[in-house]
């Protein structure tokens, strides 16, 4: 679907396509920062990762993602902004998530990716089971997520 600002899907994205349609819309740009999160294998209760399954609300995850690009657009003059995120199994080092900005120059592009994936791990709804050889288990809430959050001035509680 070109030109959606918000994409919840299973499968695989081309990183260089979402880059070219967002960039294209505006010869202005002059700056592209984008932030791609996998899947990454690494030891969960003394159990390695072997894949996570992401789960959502349809409708409702769209709404909150399309909500922090518009707060996005307030706090950073930006252009333009596109996530990407799946959804279903995933294994180790399986995109999970795509994030792009686009500005006139790259700080702007810089805090406002930065800032869209640290709404994206507090506020977006999904949520997370990894599988490991000894079971499956939902993944928490980290305190660090919601202290990259709070940086932003937002208290991840009533945001």
């Amino acid at each position: 679907m070109a030109g959606s600002r918000v994409r919840i899907q299973h499968g695989a994205f081309d990183i260089a396509q979402e880059i070219a349609e967002l960039q294209a819309r505006d010869p202005r740009v002059g700056a592209v920062c984008t932030f791609l999160g996998t899947v990454r294998e690494g030891e969960v209760h003394a159990a390695t990762v072997r894949s996570l399954e992401l789960e959502h609300y349809p409708g409702m995850t769209e709404k909150s993602i399309e909500a922090m690009i518009d707060h996005a657009h307030q706090r950073f003059d930006i252009f333009g902004a596109r996530v990407v995120h799946r959804i279903g199994v995933l294994a180790p080092t399986e995109q999970v998530v795509l994030v792009v900005v686009t500005s006139a120059h790259r700080g702007e592009s810089f805090q406002a990716c930065e800032f869209l994936m640290d709404y994206l791990k507090t506020q977006a709804p999904f949520w997370k089971k990894e599988q490991t050889p000894l079971g499956a288990h939902w993944v928490d809430a980290r305190v660090s997520d919601d202290a990259a959050l709070a940086r932003w001035g937002i208290d991840a509680r009533n945001a």
